[in-house]
């Protein structure tokens, strides 16, 4: 692992996230791959639409910079994101 950061905090219900600024913070630290983590205030352990829908444009943003985004953890469980995804984005 190269870093561990908080990319952004938010409240109860949003956090804001920017698919670009998680891929130059990427490739600022020369990274080929990232782990995305966040929490859920409500304990809900199941991804939501804007989970799954900030994921793809993540791993869409990732794609050309061969960036690959491994998994999404955290509260939602380690799987639930990538059955939701139909897979886990691979390094291109």
């Amino acid at each position: 692992m190269i870093a561990d950061e908080v990319q952004g905090v938010g409240t109860v219900d949003h956090a804001p996230v920017y698919p670009r600024e998680i891929m130059r913070r990427a490739l600022e630290l020369s990274a080929s791959a990232i782990i995305l983590v966040h929490n859920h205030p409500s304990g809900d352990p199941q991804p939501s639409t804007d989970d799954i829908h900030l994921t793809h444009q993540i791993i869409a943003v990732g794609k050309p910079l061969k960036v690959a985004v491994h998994r999404q953890a955290g509260p939602c469980k380690l799987e639930g994101i990538a059955d939701y995804l139909g897979h886990y984005s691979r390094r291109p």
